[in-house]
């Protein structure tokens, strides 16, 4: 295998290796999108790639008059089909990640990582303070209850 031969494995391993970078170190969520749909397009590519057969043909077989056929090198098609149908879901995919994102924004105001997450922190700690607090009024408001029921039953 020459260099010129191999050339869309190196495109594979940069593809791959720019798009994890993307979804690690970038905070946006559209970002982060735009990497995984990157590493989508490398593992693609690696796929078509080694479904290629240098030197094959379309797998059209011709019949004739039963004469005997002379060898013949055949590319399989799976790959590539498979690869058609890998595209499709990653583009449907990537729709609903982006309409996820217009949503975050909408309910957030931010596409920030950081952002989203202190947000939901505070609005987590939050909930969990307003329950401590009717948790007590209403052990409190049970106390009193209890104590006047008692002191009612005394004078009775």
């Amino acid at each position: 295998m020459t260099l010129p031969n191999v050339w869309n494995y190196w495109a594979v391993v940069v593809l791959m290796m720019v798009g994890l970078y993307i979804v690690i170190a970038k905070p946006n969520y559209v970002k982060k999108l735009m990497g995984l749909s990157l590493f989508q397009v490398s593992v693609i590519m690696l796929y078509v790639s080694m479904g290629r057969v240098t030197g094959g043909t379309a797998p059209i077989y011709i019949l004739d008059d039963g004469a005997p056929r002379p060898f013949v090198l055949y590319t399989n098609p799976v790959p590539h089909v498979l690869m058609l149908t890998a595209i499709v879901v990653g583009i449907a995919t990537t729709a609903v990640g982006l309409a996820l994102v217009v949503r975050i924004r909408e309910a957030y105001g931010s596409s920030e990582e950081d952002v989203v997450a202190e947000l939901d922190r505070r609005e987590v700690e939050a909930a969990n303070a307003l329950a401590a607090q009717r948790a007590a009024e209403s052990d409190a408001s049970s106390a009193t209850a209890a104590h006047a029921g008692a002191s009612h039953e005394e004078h009775a």
